[in-house]
C-alpha cells in the first residue's frame, strides 16, 4: 500500500493492492485521515461505503484499487468526495437485491447514504464517486 494524508490542504490518497486486506486497511486509513481532519462525526459511514465500494472492486476487478478523499470546506456546508477507482472500466451496476440475497445492496446503501454519487470513465479503468455533506 502506497499513500499519503495532506492534512492542512485536506487530500488524502492511497492505492492498496487487490487482495482481501484492502477492505480492512482502506478502512482504517479511512478513518485516520478523517480523524486528523477533525471529521470524526463522518467517519463510520465514510468507513462503510469505502468498503463496499473496495469490496465491490476486489470481486469485479483485477488490479490495484485507488481510493482519495477530498474536503472541500470552502461553501459551507463543507464536502467530502470519496472516489474509488480500480482497473475495470465497465461502470458497476446497481440492482435490486432480494431478501434471502447475502449480496448486491452496496450500491443502494451508498446511494441512499450520501448527497451525491456517480462513475466516470478513466485512462486506466473507472472511479466510483460519492459525496458527504459535513456536518456545519
Amino acid at each position: 500500500m502506497s499513500g499519503v494524508i495532506d492534512s492542512e490542504g485536506g487530500r488524502a490518497e492511497w492505492v492498496f493492492p487487490a487482495v482481501p486486506d484492502a477492505v480492512r486497511t482502506a478502512r482504517a486509513q479511512v478513518r485516520g485521515a478523517l480523524r486528523a481532519w477533525g471529521l470524526d462525526g463522518v467517519s463510520d459511514l465514510t468507513a462503510l461505503l469505502v468498503s463496499e465500494l473496495v469490496t465491490n472492486a476486489l470481486r469485479h476487478a483485477t488490479g490495484p484499487i485507488g481510493v482519495r478523499l477530498l474536503r472541500r470546506p470552502a461553501a459551507p456546508p463543507g464536502i467530502l468526495l470519496v472516489e474509488v477507482s480500480d482497473p475495470l472500466p465497465d461502470p458497476p451496476r446497481a440492482r435490486v437485491a432480494r431478501p434471502e440475497d447475502e449480496d448486491g445492496r452496496g450500491l443502494q446503501l451508498v446511494a441512499s447514504s450520501v448527497h451525491r454519487w456517480g462513475t466516470r470513465a478513466g485512462e486506466a479503468g473507472k472511479t466510483v464517486w460519492f459525496e458527504l455533506v459535513l456536518p456545519g
